[in-house]
């Protein structure tokens, strides 16, 4: 099973980059060149423990849905999602917060298995694993910059929606 991790230090208080980590809104920006939409469950503000969203996204040329939980939460410190349907055989993603002085070490770990087996395993290593990991230093490059900017402050101003 690929795991992804990854460490961005961020110019911000820890519970502005939780937040800001769980913002269905930031998500739909963030997530760069691929469309993504929430369409069911939780679509804006912050997703909470035990909600669910539909992302509608545009993945490797295809639309497909992928359907997350959050199924452990613990503020400010961390939650995890995992995938109740998509495309996934099986995916689970945790985001971790440690104050860093006055910055905050923002640590996701991206865990996923393809479904088709063998030739699941052969494009992970072809391709999937670094399309992932890309796709998720993207959108974490944006968090970090609207957290260290003034953008935070509309998108957390409008959190419960």
């Amino acid at each position: 099973m690929p795991v992804i991790n990854l460490e961005t230090t961020i110019n911000a208080p820890i519970t502005r980059v939780f937040d800001l980590a769980r913002s269905i809104d930031l998500h739909k920006t963030s997530a760069i060149g691929t469309n993504e939409e929430a369409i069911e469950g939780k679509t804006s503000g912050l997703i909470e423990f035990g909600e669910t969203v539909t992302w509608r996204a545009k993945h490797l040329g295809v639309y497909q849905n992928l359907t997350v939980k959050v199924v452990e939460f613990e503020k400010p410190y961390e939650f995890s999602d995992i995938m109740l349907k998509g495309a996934f055989k099986s995916m689970k993603h945790t985001h971790r917060f440690k104050e860093n002085g006055n910055a905050t070490l923002m640590l996701d770990s991206f865990n996923f298995e393809s479904p088709f087996g063998v030739l699941g395993n052969i494009a992970n290593l072809l391709f999937l694993k670094n399309y992932m990991k890309t796709f998720l230093v993207n959108k974490n490059l944006v968090l970090k910059n609207v957290a260290e900017g003034n953008e935070w402050k509309k998108i957390l101003n409008n959190k419960m929606g």
